[in-house]
């Protein structure tokens, strides 16, 4: 059977939630609540809705904990990635769990922030615009007033004919912690821990990092007041 794009799935949950305290003081970002459901579950419901066989998912802070939760899951399938040892960064993470991750393009998402999906779910749509003769990567962005939370300037500016360059500021959109992402990129990848904006910038350099804008809000959890918003914007849903 050939494998499909986005049939697998990575789940980054390693941080240590600094920002997050005292809410992360006994427990690992990503099972705080927002709602009465923990933070990592938005997404994995994401992964759940769009097919996704396996799901990988790392830990490092609190780790026993997010081992836990991963056991539980039914589906998808989730493997879990120990970086106990040493926390690996998002490029790192993601590079030590390669040989779980199959040959295909497959999602990341990050465990601490989470989307409202718009008329068409979002992992369906970075699937249908998946280019593997030009992209490496397609990061899912949004534009900065369909945030809730986020108090940033942007990340990138979407090209015309879909292709990333680095922007902050006006006409920046923000990346909202979901991606398709093709094995390949990791060739060369430096060892240990290393950021995925490492990558990024070489897929940058080769025109083949690309981008499409969210649909919906996304929710920026990143500090305990930040909770509070993202319960009132769900409220009005």
């Amino acid at each position: 059977m050939t494998e499909a794009i986005g049939s697998h799935a990575m789940i980054l949950a390693a941080g240590f939630g600094v920002r997050m305290r005292p809410l992360t003081n006994d427990r690992p970002k990503p099972l705080i609540e927002v709602a009465g459901k923990a933070l990592i579950d938005y997404g994995f419901d994401r992964l759940r809705e769009a097919g996704v066989q396996k799901a990988v998912v790392n830990g490092h802070y609190r780790a026993a904990q997010i081992l836990q939760w991963s056991q539980q899951q039914t589906a998808p399938e989730v493997a879990f990635s120990d970086e106990q040892a040493v926390i690996l960064d998002t490029g790192g993470g993601i590079a030590k769990a390669l040989p779980l991750l199959g040959r295909q393009a497959f999602f990341v998402l990050n465990s601490d922030s989470f989307w409202i999906d718009g008329r068409v779910p979002a992992l369906s749509r970075l699937r249908a615009v998946w280019d593997d003769a030009t992209m490496d990567c397609l990061l899912l962005l949004c534009h900065v007033d369909r945030t809730i939370g986020y108090d940033g300037r942007g990340d990138f500016r979407l090209e015309r004919d879909g292709r990333l360059a680095r922007l902050q500021g006006s006409g920046a959109l923000a990346y909202i912690g979901g991606y398709l992402v093709h094995p390949r990129l990791f060739r060369d990848a430096p060892p240990g821990k290393f950021s995925m904006n490492v990558l990024w910038d070489k897929a940058i350099s080769e025109g083949r990092l690309h981008g499409m804008a969210h649909s919906g809000k996304w929710f920026h959890v990143g500090t305990p007041d930040a909770v509070g918003l993202a319960e009132a914007e769900l409220a009005k849903t």
